[in-house]
């Protein structure tokens, strides 16, 4: 504890014990009699009930003693104290008269306040010591508040390396160089070039950001201090800038290492927002990291990584060369790295031999590597659930629809007629799906009802990740979406609100065929309305119109004309394949949940082939393995 923290303490311990002295005495306090005639009274008339004869150090002695009378402000005995000369003449004095005495040698004054203050001592350092405990927890030691939170990561505790990375490829090629840095410094020095200063990892939430700063920091074998952009800012003015520069020192005691700030937006946000003109204390511990990271050198051997998934909003002095100069994107990973995720978070659980980890990475499209690691586990916790010896397909593919569209509620108990609606809608999607043009296979369909709002889902596997889409595909995806409206109408002659998903898919699909991707004939290749999206997240938060309304009138009659289209060859569609309709949904209401390749057969076969008739078609055609399932269904209203 620094001295002057130590001399506060001791102050306020010296303080606390005059004023506990002070309360003993006042609440105690004893009344001094003279011997003759008060004391020799007070005995005759037998108002003393008890004495204790005291002799000190020095030979006084005297008498503390207790009264019958009570005092009025306390209602306790009143007590008394007398000079006297002890002799057999007092002694039989009291003996006579039924006084209770005793013989007691007096402890030195100085012995007496310390014992009457051991507890208040015991309080006042348990106090001290459990505030100091609480705040080295903090990270800041005994009133240290601009003390840095960061966390060190040694080399004996922090074992990850590129081995337990995967699905960011690109992104591991370029933080090698960050590694043979640490490890040689010299060559990159020697030509007179230097490493970037920082490096700023953007991405999408769970996409191994944090993971692959401590794989850079394993694979070099450097101390990782780790901290979050949050701890930076308290309360209190400035105590964030005095952790940051807190924080380089400890990274300069301990070069070459890397220092890792997670979710830097919390700190880093551009300038000028805050309250009070921009000079709010989060800038300030800002300014304070711009100007640290101007003030040291790669040659000391510290690299600065953050992390963000908002770099949309960081301060541009923090993104200019010199500081954060190498911006690396981790994107969600593809096909072949969600396969590679899987196989790395699959070494500590028990799959059966025959699990296809391709396969369901085909079925995980737009997840991270977060999410996959969910899955696994909750594959494992079913599999653990149901009292397996290993985890199976079926286990993978039930803890992906559980992480996709919620548990199955089996308890949420469809009447007939809603099941019959469910399950003819359904077999609509299921139908279209395997006719439509550039369709993507169909992987199941199911009426057990999901999470809160899905009555039933048709789910589909697409062949490959796909980064352009035409517009034929697109024009089947609007039929597709189309088909359980339709199947309602024709079997039922009446519709619901199930469809009400559907129509708002197909909607927004027609919308972005007119206005953002030109597939419009009538509209032109022309884009309409500027809009602006959350980085990464693909969100829109806002879309600004720069037509005119007449323009917008004919945009409204072009969406309406596709998604009329769309529906009037569903209806064809499915007229024309009524009997398949109505066999799949009979099939569907008695087994609940059908393989996709069982309603391909009756579609295009009109039976369900064996699996040596599937395996023959496949070796011949030399099908293709694809990608992951993509929800169209029902959905209730809620």
């Amino acid at each position: 504890m620094p001295p002057r923290n130590l001399l506060i303490w001791f102050a306020a311990l010296t303080l606390l014990m005059l004023a506990w002295q002070f309360y003993q005495s006042d609440a105690d306090k004893v009344e001094t009699i003279v011997y003759n005639p008060n004391f020799v009274q007070l005995v005759a008339t037998n108002q003393v009930v008890e004495a204790e004869v005291f002799e000190d150090i020095s030979g006084r002695q005297y008498i503390d003693g207790q009264r019958r009378e009570l005092d009025p402000r306390t209602g306790k005995a009143r007590r008394f104290r007398v000079d006297v000369k002890i002799t057999p003449e007092l002694i039989s004095s009291m003996v006579n008269h039924g006084i209770k005495f005793a013989f007691k040698r007096q402890s030195p004054y100085i012995w007496q306040i310390l014992s009457g203050m051991v507890l208040p001592i015991l309080l006042v350092f348990g106090l001290l010591y459990f505030v100091n405990r609480q705040m080295k927890s903090a990270g800041a030691g005994a009133l240290g508040f601009g003390k840095s939170r960061a966390k060190m990561l040694n080399r004996d505790r922090n074992k990850t390396t590129f081995k337990d990375v995967a699905g960011v490829e690109e992104a591991k090629e370029e933080v090698q160089e960050v590694v043979e840095f640490l490890k040689d410094p010299k060559k990159f020095q020697k030509l007179g070039g230097r490493m970037p200063k920082g490096v700023l990892l953007m991405g999408p939430p769970g996409t191994g950001k944090t993971l692959l700063a401590k794989a850079i920091a394993g694979e070099a074998d450097v101390p990782f201090f780790t901290i979050s952009g949050a701890d930076f800012v308290e309360m209190f003015v400035g105590v964030g800038a005095s952790r940051v520069r807190d924080m380089f020192e400890q990274a300069k005691r301990s070069a070459p290492c890397i220092i890792f700030i997670d979710e830097i937006d919390a700190v880093g946000r551009s300038r000028g927002t805050g309250i009070g003109g921009g000079h709010d204390e989060r800038e300030q511990t800002l300014n304070a990291l711009l100007v640290e990271m101007d003030g040291f050198d790669t040659q000391e051997g510290i690299i600065i990584i953050a992390a963000t998934n908002r770099p949309d909003v960081l301060d541009p002095a923090l993104l200019r060369p010199g500081r954060f100069d190498r911006q690396i994107v981790i994107d969600l990973p593809t096909l072949d790295g969600r396969v590679d995720i899987l196989k790395i978070h699959a070494r500590k659980i028990v799959l059966d031999p025959d699990v296809d980890l391709r396969r369901i990475g085909r079925g995980t499209p737009g997840c991270s590597g977060a999410d996959l690691a969910n899955l696994l586990n909750e594959a494992a916790l079913l599999a653990s659930r149901s009292n397996k010896e290993s985890v199976n397909l079926s286990d993978l593919e039930e803890a992906r629809d559980k992480v996709r569209w919620g548990r199955e509620r089996r308890s949420r108990v469809l009447d007939e007629k809603e099941k019959r609606i469910t399950a003819y809608h359904e077999s609509g999607h299921a139908i279209l799906t395997v006719l439509v043009e550039e369709s993507e296979p169909l992987h199941k369909l199911t009426i057990i009802p999901r999470g809160t709002a899905y009555l039933g889902a048709t789910m589909q596997l697409p062949e490959k990740d796909r980064h352009l889409e035409n517009r034929t595909k697109m024009r089947g995806v609007l039929v597709t979406l189309m088909g359980g409206r339709m199947a309602e109408l024709l079997t039922f002659n009446e519709i619901t609100s199930g469809a009400s998903s559907d129509l708002k898919q197909a909607t927004h699909l027609a919308h972005m065929m007119v206005c953002d991707w030109g597939m419009s004939e009538a509209m032109g290749p022309q884009t309409f309305g500027q809009h602006e999206e959350l980085m990464f997240l693909g969100r829109e938060i806002s879309r600004q119109q720069d037509f005119s309304d007449d323009t917008a009138r004919r945009i409204d009659e072009e969406v309406h004309r596709l998604l009329q289209e769309s529906y009037e060859r569903a209806r064809v569609l499915l007229t024309e394949h009524r009997a398949d309709l109505d066999k799949i949904a009979a099939l569907l209401i008695e087994r609940e949940t059908l393989d996709g390749r069982d309603v391909e057969d009756l579609v295009r076969f009109g039976r369900i082939r064996t699996e040596a008739e599937r395996a023959a078609t496949a070796a011949a055609n030399e099908v293709v393995p694809g990608a992951a399932p993509v929800e169209i269904g029902a959905k209730s209203e809620q």
